[in-house]
């Protein structure tokens, strides 16, 4: 799985994607993610990537030459190297993301192109004709795109085969529905001591009784 990353601040990504699984599925060639300077596909001497809104407001909205440019440049190495690709817009405006969104997006897509906003907003035209869906992480505002983008990175990656031990995702939170499509939590952990301030773990957890151990468990998912 390959993830391309268009951002005014590269150096932020450095630290969240160096340590644990994440580095470990790189160091493996499970994953591969690019930072790509938005400024760098600016043309003019001063790079610049944003300017002031048509009919007058606050703050600065990225240009949409400069992002076509970041684009196009990311998806004709996709096209070569023949990844399916998806653009993903990060912006409080999009859809909500879920974990079947998640899944969906490591299940039909082998190059993620993500595209980090700033400042005030993006101009509009950049969301309607440049790039394929519009997510947002929750319905709050951050300062920029960069966050929710090691959030939806760090998602997706976990979902590819290898990067996790095998199994260890299919009893998770988000990862089973009951009957009527509702989300499930996944059922209570424990591990030793068994008993620690008088706080017990559930007896039957240890009886060794896999059919009633695999029951409990299931009676305890609720639903989120």
């Amino acid at each position: 799985m390959r993830f391309d990353i268009l951002t005014l601040f590269p150096e932020m990504f450095h630290g969240p994607f160096d340590e644990s699984i994440i580095k470990r599925a790189i160091d493996k060639g499970l994953l591969s993610i690019n930072f790509h300077n938005i400024r760098d596909f600016a043309n003019d001497k001063h790079k610049t990537v944003d300017d002031t809104p048509y009919g007058g407001g606050n703050g600065m909205v990225l240009k949409v030459d400069v992002l076509d440019r970041a684009i196009s440049a990311i998806k004709a190495q996709s096209a070569k190297n023949k990844l399916t690709s998806r653009i993903i817009l990060l912006s409080p405006k999009g859809n909500r993301l879920n974990q079947d969104k998640v899944v969906n997006l490591a299940q039909n897509y082998d190059n993620i192109i993500l595209i980090c906003g700033h400042y005030e907003e993006f101009d509009e035209r950049i969301r309607q004709y440049l790039v394929d869906e519009d997510i947002s992480i929750g319905d709050f505002v951050l300062t920029g795109g960069e966050l929710p983008a090691m959030l939806l990175t760090d998602a997706i990656a976990r979902m590819v085969p290898g990067v996790l031990t095998e199994g260890s995702a299919d009893d998770e939170t988000f990862m089973n529905k009951d009957k009527n499509g509702n989300f499930l939590k996944e059922y209570p952990q424990y591990t030793r001591p068994i008993e620690y301030n008088g706080w017990t773990v559930p007896e039957i957890l240890s009886s060794g009784d896999h059919k009633k151990i695999a029951d409990w468990r299931s009676e305890k998912r609720e639903i989120i």
